[in-house]
């Protein structure tokens, strides 16, 4: 029987097991050193906030396993030997694999500073993160004051979290603008005003220069590169972007750059072995996204896709319009298509914003055909398979708008703002060029 092994149990990893459960009777084994059952990384956050326990994002009660024929090893993979088909673990066992899917994901972005490897140093993506923030930040007693260091996504998720507990906060963001190098402008300033508003300590066009520990290899503060500030805290938190996680294979001959190098088939260079989810980099990116993608739902996709390669239905990656989502505190973001942060060439952009400074709209266009592009939306929710249409069709930005409604879940705030919103645009053609 052909034994497919997984190294990686996270949303990229279990997917594929799952299908290629659903699709035949092979052997599988998916293997683990972060933890004994899969759960869903993206609700840690809200276990340490008090809406959930850690049992809740285990979407699979243990016994599914089992009962699905899926083993699970826990166990860090130290090297593959790929001629002979085996993986060596740093406890010195071995595994024998027919096919390989290396599902490993990510780890946090260490740029060498000094005192980074300090207890109370931690990153917020790892089920061991989450026991390191309740140990070193319980409370505001024992924790004075965590900084953040690194303005993305993970990093406002953890600012959110600490504020829940009335941790104070100081968060380092070398960008002069919040996450600017995505965000248009006007966004990127909403949020920063945003983020203030939660009481957080936030500082532009900042650098961390070193983490000092106290005499008991404690974190005492940190000190800033520009002015040499020193700001006294207890907790530091790395959120300055993730890396692939595959420093066990270096040194094997599996293709890498950032990540593991694949084809659209989800392939490596060595044959039998594939790469899925954020430490997959597509040899060629498709359409204009990054070739490497740390998103859950193209992780989930990549394992559907390789699933259905493995069982003999050979299907080549096909993740289609780009959109993602994401909450700043109290403000729901989402984006379909492609809004870039300055337009791209022959592009232009529509802006509304709300006068509550909670809600606004960025659609993105092409100047000459007026085609829709992409539209950026916060405190505004939207339905997915509107705009995934609308971009498939190619419609025109008069056409978006004047049926905008379509896509919005709540039928009662654009009953209200409909009209504002069309009047911007018809009255002035407001761009952002």
């Amino acid at each position: 029987m052909e034994h497919i092994v997984i190294i990686g149990n996270g949303i990229s990893g279990i997917t594929a097991a799952r299908h290629i459960r659903k699709l035949s009777n092979k052997k599988i084994t998916v293997i683990s050193a972060e933890s004994d059952y899969f759960f869903s990384r993206t609700a840690l956050m809200y276990v340490y906030m008090g809406h959930m326990k850690f049992e809740h994002t285990q979407p699979y009660e243990n016994w599914f396993w089992e009962k699905n024929n899926i083993h699970l090893k826990k166990g860090f993979v130290k090297s593959i030997e790929t001629q002979s088909k085996t993986l060596l673990f740093a406890n010195g066992d071995s595994l024998a694999y027919d096919k390989l899917i290396i599902a490993t994901g990510s780890k946090p972005n260490k740029f060498g500073w000094p005192g980074q490897d300090l207890k109370g140093v931690m990153g917020m993506y790892h089920k061991q993160d989450l026991e390191n923030l309740e140990k070193y930040a319980p409370n505001n007693k024992i924790c004075k004051r965590v900084v953040i260091v690194g303005g993305g996504l993970i990093g406002i998720e953890l600012a959110e979290m600490l504020n829940s507990r009335n941790i104070p906060v100081t968060f380092l963001v070398r960008e002069s603008s919040f996450w600017n190098d995505v965000l248009p402008e006007d966004e990127s300033e909403m949020i920063n005003r945003h983020i203030k508003n939660h009481h957080i300590d936030l500082r532009l066009s900042t650098n961390l220069k070193e983490i000092i520990s106290d005499e008991n290899g404690q974190i005492k503060s940190i000190i800033i590169e520009e002015t040499g500030e020193e700001i006294p805290c207890d907790v530091v938190g790395l959120t300055a972007g993730v890396t692939p996680n595959i420093d066990f294979i270096k040194d094997s001959n599996i293709e890498t750059g950032k990540g593991v190098k694949v084809n659209r088939y989800l392939e490596t260079n060595v044959k039998d072995i594939y790469a899925i989810g954020d430490c997959a980099e597509q040899l060629e990116a498709i359409d204009q996204r990054r070739p490497i993608e740390a998103v859950w739902y193209t992780g989930r996709m990549m394992g559907e896709t390789v699933a259905q390669t493995i069982c003999g239905n050979r299907m080549e990656y096909k993740p289609g319009h780009w959109f993602n989502s994401a909450k700043f505190f109290d403000i729901e973001y989402q984006t379909y298509g492609w809004v870039f942060a300055k337009p791209k060439e022959n592009h232009a952009h529509f802006h509304w914003k709300h006068n509550d400074d909670t809600k606004c709209i960025t659609i993105e266009y092409d100047k000459s055909s007026n085609t829709f592009k992409g539209i950026n939306t916060f405190g505004i929710r939207m339905k997915h398979e509107t705009f995934d249409k609308w971009l498939t069709e190619k419609r025109e930005l008069d056409y978006v708008l004047e049926n905008l409604s379509e896509a919005n879940f709540d039928p009662e705030f654009y009953k209200t703002f409909e009209s504002r919103i069309l009047k911007s645009y018809h009255k002035t053609k407001t761009v952002v060029v």
